[in-house]
């Protein structure tokens, strides 16, 4: 078909009519129709989110941050659908299209304990979800490659166990470590040699890794510079710690699932001249480790322990510096008590622990739960026992007291170097002594020592300066029939105790493992008479607890000694 010119200039006009949305004017005109269109499906969203009531956010003008956005995985979210748009400050925010999704419910739950903040969940609508996305995007290949690395799974672990034959080759296996198993590494080792801390500290040269053993810190090896930025990279996003944050100190945790056992792993930051200087402790819980005998009480100290927790109220005060093993002690006591007719109710920083059985409160400063405000709350929930992690004040120390009278089992910890030095604490933090003796049960003293070495230990006879600190020490034990002495102690010069060499299986350290000293102080009615007067002294308080029987720390280490048990040396070091 012919088209004539004039018809050919028709189609033309035509042409330019349907392309004349295309100015200026119009572009406004079309933005304005889209934008009330997002606002009414907004709208649809918000009207939903209150017949149902959940939160509603629309995240068009909320600031994401790659922080926020990196704590949930980028497949995860496009699966379920929720994106994390808010963590900071013990808040965590995540926004879906579901709110009540099974998965993203349990995942919010786990990212509770993961990081230790309060989760909610938003509903939002699915422009709010294109917006993260497209800011997810925009995240920089470098951050997102962060992660990279091996997971640490129980067959990981072990994996990586293999190469290590003994801590002195461990400098050496990590020098040759690519540094994507760097971590993996480190904590299999750490697991393997028993470690609880890993000390990874940034210096001028290189970066210095060190392992706390049985209580002593041990050099391990160290890192080139450059492996360091991956290594606390992809530390911080298993712990849940800001990328992004070098300069301020970060507290994390993060968990390793075994077969037959959890590892808690609490995580700690702190910036430094060089660097950030970063600690991961390391938490396991066995229910057997928690028994009285595993931790070293037994004997006469186990009957007399037994005796005060069997008692409806009162209190069981563990004492001891940072590290002796308190709240072990006092989980091992809770562990002995829980049973379906009691209720226990814990107040705990951290919670170190889960016990089934047992409420556990984390303490939250910035929400305004402290021991003492949350040592209140909890004696209205009718409780029958309460541990409180520490008493650091004289208004959680008088909830304490008032609480051991009137009815309730109370179990705490003080930072004192005996139990008789807890009763001047409280007395000097403003306790009232007419209400002080008659609530106490029990105080613990105690400390770690290192236990020798079973396949190297042998006989060693005593040096002439410490037969004699040991004549001093146990004299007033050789009379006492109800501890089951069997050695003569009138004479310690005859005493056989034990030393270690080391060899292949302590790691050539002469120990392995350790045990609890303890010393347990009872209040009778002299040592109330002594605490009713007001002005006491730390060591007439000890006297009086020693005149009436009480077996002091240093004696039940040494009796601890002469069973092989640990060294002499271990015992004067810790608690002489």
């Amino acid at each position: 078909m012919v088209i004539s010119k004039a018809q050919e200039k028709n189609i033309d006009e035509q042409k330019d009519k349907h392309i004349h949305f295309k100015t200026e004017k119009d572009l406004e005109l079309s933005s304005t129709v889209s934008d009330i269109r997002i606002k009414q499906k907004e709208s649809v969203v918000e009207r939903e989110a209150k017949k149902k009531g959940v939160h509603y956010i629309n995240l068009k003008t909320f600031p994401l941050t790659q922080d926020a956005l990196l704590t949930l995985d980028r497949a995860f979210c496009e699966k379920e659908k929720v994106v994390c748009f808010y963590n900071r400050e013990e808040q965590l925010r995540l926004g879906a299209l579901n709110p009540s999704n099974p998965t993203i419910v349990a995942k919010a739950q786990e990212l509770e304990e993961k990081y230790r903040s309060h989760v909610t969940i938003y509903l939002i609508s699915k422009g709010s979800l294109k917006i993260a996305f497209k800011k997810y995007d925009t995240i920089p290949k470098a951050v997102l490659n962060r992660d990279e690395g091996i997971e640490l799974t129980e067959d990981i672990l072990k994996e990586q166990q293999e190469k290590i034959t003994s801590i002195k080759t461990l400098g050496e296996v990590i020098a040759k470590a690519p540094v994507t198993e760097l971590l993996a590494l480190l904590v299999s080792s750490a697991l393997k040699s028993g470690a609880s801390d890993i000390h990874i500290e940034a210096e001028a040269d290189d970066i210095k890794i060190r392992m706390r053993i049985d209580g002593m810190l041990h050099d391990i090896g160290t890192l080139p510079n450059e492996a360091w930025h991956k290594v606390i990279s992809r530390i911080k996003l298993l712990s849940g710690l800001k990328l992004n944050v070098a300069d301020k100190p970060q507290d994390g945790r993060f968990t390793i699932y075994l077969s037959e056992d959890k590892i808690e792993v609490r995580v700690s930051t702190v910036p430094t001249s060089y660097g950030e200087s970063v600690v991961m402790r390391l938490l396991r819980f066995s229910v057997e480790a928690l028994a009285f005998e595993k931790l070293g009480i037994i004997g006469y100290t186990q009957k007399v322990l037994k005796r005060e927790i069997s008692k409806p109220n009162g209190m069981i005060i563990a004492t001891g510096p940072t590290g002796s093993g308190k709240t072990t002690t006092l989980y091992s006591i809770l562990h002995k008590l829980n049973d379906p007719s009691t209720k226990i109710l814990t107040l705990e920083d951290p919670i170190e622990y889960k016990i089934k059985g047992i409420n556990q409160t984390q303490i939250n400063i910035t929400l305004g739960l402290d021991f003492a405000k949350g040592l209140r709350s909890i004696l209205r929930q009718d409780p029958d026992i309460i541990m409180v992690g520490e008493i650091r004040d004289l208004e959680t120390a008088d909830t304490a007291v008032n609480a051991a009278l009137t009815g309730h089992l109370m179990l705490s910890t003080l930072h004192t170097n005996s139990a008789a030095g807890a009763i001047p604490r409280f007395l000097a933090m403003g306790s009232k002594s007419f209400l002080l003796a008659p609530s106490i049960n029990a105080i613990v003293g105690q400390r770690l020592v290192r236990k020798l070495c079973e396949h190297c230990k042998k006989h060693t006879p005593l040096e002439k300066d410490n037969a004699e600190r040991v004549r001093e020490v146990l004299t007033s034990l050789a009379e006492r029939k109800d501890l089951n002495i069997k050695t003569d102690l009138s004479k310690p010069e005859n005493i056989k105790f034990f030393t270690a060499p080391g060899c292949d299986k302590c790691n050539g350290l002469g120990y392995s493992g350790r045990i609890g000293i303890f010393e347990i102080l009872t209040i009778n009615k002299e040592l109330e008479k002594i605490i009713l007067a007001g002005t006491v002294s730390e060591f007439e308080i000890q006297e009086t607890a020693q005149k009436y029987g009480m077996v002091t720390m240093v004696q039940d280490g040494l009796l601890k000694a002469m069973e092989g048990i640990t060294s002499i040396y271990e015992v004067f070091r810790q608690a002489d």
